[in-house]
């Protein structure tokens, strides 16, 4: 069973308007059945993908390649503890907040 069957049915379910003696009949149920989908569905995910960046922005390195949230693209030239310079163009240099940071490319390490 997908997910729009599983909605559709529980939909049903909820618009008999009491009349189901069965477990899903109760509005209070299906109200916690739809929290539980939407953790799974909406919260958690951005709470991964938020680690994710976080891990990414701590191990932030000169050289690496970098856009931010406004659209520059740069290379890191200096990291501090809660800025960064980026390198924008030869002579060009923008300190941004590290949370400005969108993504990271890391630098190809020359063997």
């Amino acid at each position: 069973m997908n997910l729009t069957e599983a909605l559709t049915t529980f939909t049903l379910l909820a618009q008999t308007g009491g009349k189901s003696t069965g477990l899903l009949g109760n509005p209070l149920i299906m109200m916690g059945i739809m929290i539980v989908m939407f953790y799974f569905l909406l919260i958690r995910p951005q709470q991964r993908q938020r680690k994710e960046q976080e891990a990414r922005i701590a191990a932030l390195q000169n050289g690496d390649k970098v856009i931010t949230t406004a659209g520059i693209h740069g290379i890191v030239h200096n990291v501090k503890e809660k800025t960064v310079v980026i390198k924008v163009a030869e002579g060009t240099m923008i300190e941004f907040d590290k949370p400005a940071v969108a993504s990271v490319q890391k630098k190809e390490s020359s063997n």
